[in-house]
């Protein structure tokens, strides 16, 4: 039967497995076992294949003794007994029960388990003990007949580990109870685990327990549950809950035992006892936790005990192991765990195949694991798709979320489920716990005939397959060696360029000793790179600020080495913008995005946009670290228009258009959540609730890097006179304070930095007025009180945020304001006083200082919106308010032609200046800056773009002066 990797969720689908619908979760125990619906497998109906008999008398004598068997099921039986001594003996005791159970392997299982629930102490113990006897004899039976996959014996076998382990530590904990040394706990809260949780770990966690499978758990206890003078007793009895847990299940008796059980993955077992606070663990983990135990916490799942306890420790956990940033530095982690496993078990290459271990050796089962897992921890805290627990649903995820080639990663299922297989029939031989290839010919021979191949033939396929695996996995872990000191560029630098990379040394990203391995590997492609850029020194310099800048550098360092494509972006952003790569400096994360997938796919728009942030702000329940993942979150959007305008996929104003949209979907995002927080205290908003008007380039939709977000907050009380909440409120109280709650969310700087600088100054009355406005007195004030340059602005105001039936009201406002007569002569003359003032007050600067001054962009823009208002004009785009003020006979159409093209270029450099160099003014961009600069507008060399724009001011401010001369003689 074809079976899809994974499920949505990263849940595999387990419904092949025979034990899956009697033990999916713990919680289900009870009414599982007995309550099923049986498929009736039966083996016979579903052999695909046949072992061979390494003693064919053996076999036959064995399976002679099993009385009512079909041919087929008789050379089954016949060619396991005779190539496993281990199967074979459990044929021989389980003979009078297996024809049965054959016929119907499901109905049998669950027969075998349908009573366990009901044991206690001793008998549960030898209860437990015949069920995996008769589990591990029907499993094998099916895995060698081929009648079950892969998957389905790993996950019979993984489901009654976790069905033993938790019948067992209730059992343990119960017989605690009745002897009241579990303080506060009662028989129904022995049945829900008493706050014992039991995670499964490695193999387990992730339902791939191999046929003679150890079983790894980590035990903590909920110390919150109990009073805290109980803790020590609670604590003692836990542990000893634990031990008797792990003993009865591990300990071999005349029955055999159930599964060896190992809880050495626990935090610091050589000193901490095998059940812990989870408090306890949690505190390791913040502090200690390392690599390693990252990685095994992807597989990590609570399988007894108290699930509900164990779902929450791990929700807990979730930080620790999944980061927000890409984490390429587990990579060499990996790497280093690799060869000290290669050191100890000498896998450093496949000398023989007879002998060589296929779990930890070179090429085996590790390798797999590792490869998936560190590809996993490297994107799952930006990506949760990736936090799969299973090796193959990983593959699956990682090859369709891009991260892994798809033939690689088909490759590799492939080989994992050969090399489980292959690791099955090792251990079918003798039950023994061992992954080793046998290296005596016998024992290598019944491996071979319970692969149904001959010896040689399984010694060439699994070379094959060791070797494949080792090339698919070598080249992302192995580190590239660095280049020798005769190939390092820098030896080819001046002398000031080699005192600058001197002293990279004393810097803080340098400062570990693994830091400055990983940077030692990158350098010479970095210096290589720097010396083919343009302008070599400034761009080196450059990079020396962004590394001086860096306040740590394992991660960033891992990260560029592992994708040299972000080493040329980071060396092409250095040489070009002193702004952006100081930025990058301090938030280096951001460069996560660049491979995330989608850093170089359309534009989503503003709604879809505002939708993604809506849901991920949605699944965090905490308010400060919604406005953290929102900052993160703007971070990454606003470096990609920032990269895309840098580097020539995007025009300056479709840049504009994308950061105004940006900080529109922003806004929308964030005001339900920071009015639900508001409302926890003081109850719903009043009325109809709140919008905000978007002014200026936010309205107009024109923004640059870092422009400020003017705003004007109005909201509609409805005649409701005060809040419902806890702590109500007047209804202007209300929502002046829920605006300035919206202010600050925009503003405030957090741990990931800040959003945007708010103006509120064009609200009416400005600074003197309430920060929100109702809705009837500012359209009150707008149709009757408001001055002419408040009508200017609104103009280019447009409604961003808020119920929609309140941005319906704001926009109709704005277009009945604007469809009003305004008188040409007034509208001119509040203009020519507004030129006047802005001449005074920020004349013209230098040629790249395009904003203001005489006809600059300022100059431009308010003769447009003059034009717009004159003409009744409702568009908010330069371009229209040009054409209205032609319209409007304020100036010809070839003269609002020529102020179009030269607001452009007006706009292109300003937008190019603030990507730059922020709100630092600019002298001179520097050669890099230039070659920016000329780009971004098309001129061939900045000489040729110098003149086009003294030329283009100079016929600009001739032009408006002329209209305002016009005008004054008209009037």
């Amino acid at each position: 039967m074809d079976r899809p990797a994974c499920l949505p969720g990263g849940e595999r689908d387990r419904r092949n497995s025979p034990l899956s619908n009697a033990y999916f979760s713990v919680r289900a125990i009870d009414a599982g076992w007995r309550s099923l619906s049986y498929a009736g497998m039966n083996i016979a109906d579903h052999m695909t294949r046949l072992p061979r008999a390494f003693d064919a008398d053996l076999g036959g004598d064995v399976a002679a003794r099993v009385a009512g068997l079909s041919p087929d099921l008789s050379r089954l039986v016949a060619g396991t007994a005779g190539s496993s001594p281990f199967l074979g003996g459990l044929i021989t005791r389980e003979a009078a029960w297996l024809p049965g159970a054959m016929a119907d392997v499901d109905a049998a299982l669950a027969a075998e388990m349908a009573g366990l629930r009901e044991l206690t102490g001793a008998a549960l113990l030898t209860g437990l003990r015949q069920a995996k006897r008769r589990l591990a004899l029907l499993s094998g039976l099916a895995d060698l007949a081929g009648a079950w996959q892969l998957e389905q014996v790993t996950g019979a076998l993984t489901d009654f580990g976790g069905l033993a382990a938790d019948l067992a530590v209730k059992d343990a904990l119960a017989a605690l109870c009745r002897r009241g040394k579990l303080p506060g706990v009662s028989e129904e809260d022995v049945a829900e685990g008493a706050g014992l949780a039991i995670l499964a770990m490695g193999k387990m966690g992730a339902h791939e327990l191999n046929y003679s499978s150890d079983i790894d758990l980590i035990c903590l206890f909920d110390e919150t549950r109990f009073a805290p003078e109980d803790y020590h007793e609670v604590r003692a009895a836990m542990v000893k809950a634990t031990r008797n847990m792990a003993s009865g299940l591990s300990d071999r008796t005349g029955d055999g035992y159930v599964f060896r059980t190992d809880l050495r993955l626990r935090p610091d077992p050589s000193v901490t006892p095998v059940c812990i606070a989870m408090e306890a663990a949690e505190r390791y983990y913040e502090s200690l936790g390392r690599t390693w135990e990252r990685a095994a916490y992807i597989k990590a799942r609570a399988a007894a005990g108290d699930i509900a306890a164990g779902e929450r420790f791990l929700k807990t956990l979730r930080p620790f192991v999944w980061r927000r940033h890409l984490d390429f530095a587990a990579i060499e982690d990996a790497h280093a765990i690799r060869q000290r496993i290669r050191d100890t078990k000498g896998g450093a290459r496949v000398r023989d195949v007879a002998g060589h271990d296929m779990k930890l050796g070179r090429g085996g089962i590790r390798e797999i694991e590792f490869f998936t897992q560190t590809q996993q921890l490297i994107a799952g805290g930006r990506d949760p798709d990736l936090r799969v627990r299973g090796t193959v649903e990983g593959l699956s995820v990682l090859a369709a979320k891009g991260w892994v080639e798809a033939d690689a990663a088909a490759q590799l299922q492939t080989h994992y489920r050969a090399h489980r297989m292959l690791e099955h029939r090792i251990q079918m031989v003798h039950d023994g716990h061992t992954h080793v290839l046998p290296k005596t010919p016998d024992d290598m021979a019944r491996v071979a005939c319970l692969m149904g191949l001959s010896t040689d033939e399984l010694l060439e396929d699994t070379g094959r397959r060791l070797e494949e695996v080792h090339a698919l996995t070598e080249a992302f872990f192995a580190p590239s060696a660095p280049k020798q000191a005769a190939d390092d560029p820098a030896l080819m630098l001046e002398e000031t360029a080699r005192d600058i990379i001197a002293r990279w040394a004393t810097y803080p990203a340098l400062r570990t000793r693994r830091a400055a391995r990983i940077f030692d590997r990158l350098k010479p492609d970095l210096l290589a790179r720097i010396a083919q850029t343009a302008h070599p020194d400034q761009a080196l310099h450059a990079f020396d600020g962004f590394l001086q800048g860096l306040p740590g550098g394992v991660q960033i360092f891992s990260l560029l080495e592992a994708n040299p494509q972000l080493l040329e972006l980071l060396v092409d952003i250095a040489g070009t913008s002193p702004e952006l790569s100081a930025y990058l400096s301090r938030h280096a994360g951001v460069l996560d995005s660049v491979i995330a997938g989608d850093f170089f796919d359309l534009w989503p728009g503003e709604e879809l946009l505002r939708d993604d942030l809506a849901a991920r702000l949605a699944a965090e329940p905490d308010y400060e670290r919604q406005l953290d993942l929102a900052r993160a979150w703007q971070r990454d959007w606003h470096f990609r228009v920032g990269v895309h305008h840098l580097r020539g996929l995007l025009p300056a104003a479709q840049a504009g258009r994308q950061y105004a949209e940006l900080a529109g979907a922003v806004i929308a995002a964030l005001l339900p959540v920071v009015t639900a927080e508001f409302a926890r205290k003081h109850g719903s908003p009043p009325g109809r609730g709140v919008a905000v008007m978007g002014m200026g380039s936010l309205g107009a939709m024109a923004l640059n890097s870092g422009s400020d977000l003017d705003m004007i907050v109005v909201y509609d009380p409805a005649d409701v006179e005060m809040s419902d909440g806890r702590r109500p409120l007047a209804t202007r109280t209300y929502y002046a304070r829920l605006t300035q709650a919206l202010i600050t969310a925009l503003t405030v700087p957090m741990s990931k930095g800040k959003l945007y600088e708010v103006d509120m100054r064009l609200r009416p009355s400005g600074n003197q007025g309430p920060v929100a406005t109702s809705l009837t007195a500012f359209c009150q004030y707008q149709r009757e009180e408001a001055w002419i340059w408040e009508h200017l602005a609104l103009t280019r105001a447009r409604a961003v945020a808020g119920s929609q039936s309140m941005m319906d009201a704001l926009d109709q406002m704005r277009r009945e304001v604007l469809l009003m007569p305004h008188g040409r002569a007034e509208v001119l003359r509040d203009v020519g006083e507004m030129r006047a003032r802005l001449a005074a007050a920020k004349p013209a600067g230098t040629i790249w200082q395009a904003k203001d001054g005489p006809g600059r962009l300022m100059d431009i823009e308010l003769l447009a919106t003059a034009g717009a208002l004159v003409s009744q004009a409702t568009a908010r785009d330069v371009p229209s308010g040009l054409a209205g003020a032609a319209a409007a006979g304020l100036i010809t159409a070839d003269e609002a032609a020529t102020l179009t093209v030269n607001h452009a270029l007006f706009w292109s450099i300003r937008a190019a200046i603030r990507l730059l160099a922020g709100d630092r003014g600019v002298t001179e961009p520097g050669a890099g800056g230039e070659d920016f600069l000329r780009r971004s507008t098309g001129f061939e060399d900045a000489e040729a773009l110098k003149a086009a724009l003294t030329d283009a001011y100079a016929r600009s401010e001739q032009i408006i002066t002329a209209a305002m001369e016009r005008a004054h003689d008209q009037g």
